[in-house]
């Protein structure tokens, strides 16, 4: 199974081909098949989403599954609690990087 993958450019979450749209739900992840490569083409021209790939996966029970580990945190989301990430609103967060 090939599954393709991207993110959004209006808010840069990652994005999963449904087979006709994108959707930030991997579990909605159509396979592709040979015909990735050209439907990234095209979405990527069309500006519908950011550097587009092809990934292997396999159907589960639960739906698809990206084969790498790479892809399977990026469908689950940040791996950071959000509670605890930077508020760019703070004037002091630039003093928090190190």
């Amino acid at each position: 199974m090939k599954l393709l993958t991207g993110n959004d450019l209006k808010t840069g979450d990652v994005v999963w081909w449904t087979g006709s749209d994108w959707s930030r739900h991997v579990a909605e992840a159509a396979d592709v098949d040979g015909h990735g490569e050209a439907i990234a083409a095209e979405e990527e021209a069309a500006r519908r989403v950011n550097a587009p790939y092809v990934i292997d996966g396999e159907q589960t029970p639960q739906g698809p599954r990206p084969g790498h580990i790479k892809d399977r945190i990026r469908a689950l989301g940040p791996t950071v609690r959000l509670d605890l990430n930077i508020k760019p609103a703070d004037p002091k967060a630039g003093s928090w990087v190190i």
